[in-house]
């Protein structure tokens, strides 16, 4: 569950700068994902691990990627 503070991005009415504050946020916690997903994919002893984590690296690419679009495509 979210802190309450999280709540004041996802009121209607927001503006530009929440809707950036979003996707600051989105990207960053994406990068966490990303950075433990390589990490998980260098240090897996088998291939079915190794291969798990090498498709969770290329969904949160993939993930920030969209996220990027959908940013740019906003403004």
């Amino acid at each position: 569950m979210m802190p309450a503070a999280d709540n004041r991005s996802r009121t209607a009415g927001g503006d530009a700068g929440d809707l950036g504050l979003l996707f600051h946020r989105l990207n960053n916690q994406l990068g966490i994902i990303l950075a433990n997903a390589e990490l998980l994919e260098a240090k897996s002893s088998d291939e079915m691990g190794r291969a798990r984590a090498a498709q969770v690296v290329a969904s949160v690419l993939d993930a920030m990627t969209t996220a990027r679009e959908i940013r740019l495509r906003t403004r």
